[in-house]
């Protein structure tokens, strides 16, 4: 049996049901996003989700990154940008939600967006926001200057 055989990867993507919703504001992203978190869950337990952007801000798809307990989610840095690389984004929105409803982002919510904002800045891809949601509301790290 030989082992020195690599396997050829195959890359496709398609554009087909593509959107193309524009993203002006990060009520627009919430919007978005509000679609595709479980409103039943959203205050039970934790989600955190990718927006990806072309270059005119119009949104190329969504993109459920995790889920996991009641007060944290574990986000794997390369999912993002796997999926932010296949589909030629140009720019990234982050969401997460909190079920305790304290919009207040956590030193770890701080230190996962930089992680992330590095890895996107060394792929020339912008992280353009970071949202927490309730089921009420929304705060946006670009609109709070956290970003």
């Amino acid at each position: 049996m030989k082992f020195n055989i690599v396997n050829e990867i195959k890359l496709s993507y398609s554009r087909k049901g593509n959107c193309e919703k524009l993203i002006t504001t990060s009520r627009d992203a919430v919007k978005i996003f509000k679609e595709h978190f479980d409103s039943d869950e959203m205050d039970y337990r934790e989600s955190f989700f990718a927006l990806y952007l072309n270059q005119a801000n119009r949104v190329l798809g969504i993109k459920k990154i995790s889920e996991s307990g009641i007060s944290s989610t574990i986000v794997d840095v390369r999912i993002i940008m796997q999926a932010a690389l296949l589909c030629n984004a140009s720019g990234i929105i982050l969401a997460h939600n909190h079920p305790s409803g304290n919009l207040k982002p956590s030193q770890e919510d701080l230190k996962m967006t930089q992680k992330i904002k590095e890895a996107a800045q060394f792929l020339n891809i912008q992280l353009l926001d970071h949202c927490i949601l309730s089921s009420t509301a929304y705060i946006s790290f670009a609109d709070d200057r956290h970003l």
